[in-house]
């Protein structure tokens, strides 16, 4: 079965921002590009066929080359865009509107449970905010000619996973641009309780010295792997959620990882997934792993 980006439409701004920024990773993947719509009621394919016809025929004016399909699923959201993601290599979600939080992207609940559940990564578009990813200041007309802001990392030294770390290196190298590798840490607690002379100078302390591995051991095989990368470090004090906020808002993407695991009341994100997913003003990928 081919390869494909799946986007969930549903004739919403949010919806259609989603489809354009999947129709561009599309291109940008040389893959095919499926747009699938839940259908809860027979009675209104009618207007689903229109949503998607319109949706397609949107994208094929600005990317006459691409290959596009379309289809309804019989489920609830949920159920439907998790299904579609299966056959897919990762599944784009839009917003309904500007509103700020999880809750708004595609109905809040359902983007939600879609990244909880999805084995396959999610990518979140928010509608109303920027979504130029290229560099500010070109003299370049042609978005093309242009170069893009930098993809954003956020690394969980204390748990580092192959499969995030390696998306991220891949989706800076399809754009031509940077990656920005961000981790928290805490420093140790002053002896007598006070921050001592030196403490200022232990921001950027090595994972290594707290008997971990370094920033630079977990990325070195992905830069042997990745050479065209250029990817730098940024160590924070604290959780990363905050600090990938803000490192959004001159981003084209920025990645985060989500664990597979099961609660009693269903699957669950992490609170730097809820902080990012809230205030992010560069589109969100969330990358499941084990």
């Amino acid at each position: 079965m081919p390869r494909t980006i799946t986007a969930g439409v549903d004739g919403s701004p949010g919806s259609l921002a989603a489809a354009d920024w999947a129709a561009r990773e599309a291109v940008r993947r040389d893959v095919p590009l499926r747009l699938v719509h839940a259908l809860r009621r027979p009675s209104s394919s009618g207007g689903v066929d229109r949503v998607l016809r319109e949706a397609e025929a949107r994208i094929a004016r600005r990317h006459p080359d691409l290959r596009i399909s379309s289809g309804r699923v019989a489920a609830e959201p949920v159920s439907a865009l998790l299904m579609a993601a299966e056959d897919a290599d990762l599944v784009v979600l839009g917003t309904r509107g500007p509103s700020g939080g999880a809750a708004g992207f595609l109905g809040g609940s359902v983007a939600l449970a879609v990244v909880a559940r999805s084995r396959r990564p999610v990518i979140l578009v928010r509608h109303g905010r920027p979504r130029d990813e290229h560099q500010p200041g070109t003299l370049d007309p042609a978005p093309e000619n242009t170069a893009l802001r930098d993809v954003v990392l956020g690394l969980d030294l204390t748990d580092p996973h192959e499969a995030v770390i390696e998306f991220a290196f891949d989706a800076a190298l399809r754009r031509a641009a940077g990656l920005r590798v961000v981790h928290g840490w805490s420093p140790k607690p002053h002896p007598h309780g006070k921050a001592g002379p030196a403490d200022a100078g232990r921001r950027a302390e090595p994972a290594g010295a707290r008997g971990g591995p370094t920033v630079s051991e977990v990325l070195s095989p992905w830069r042997d792997k990745f050479p065209g990368v250029e990817a730098a470090e940024q160590a924070v004090i604290g959780l990363a959620g905050s600090h990938l906020t803000e490192a959004s808002h001159d981003a084209s993407l920025v990645v985060i990882g989500r664990t597979e695991r099961r609660l009693p009341l269903g699957a669950a994100i992490g609170p730097v997934a809820q902080a990012v997913l809230g205030h992010s003003a560069a589109p969100v990928a969330v990358v499941p792993h084990h």
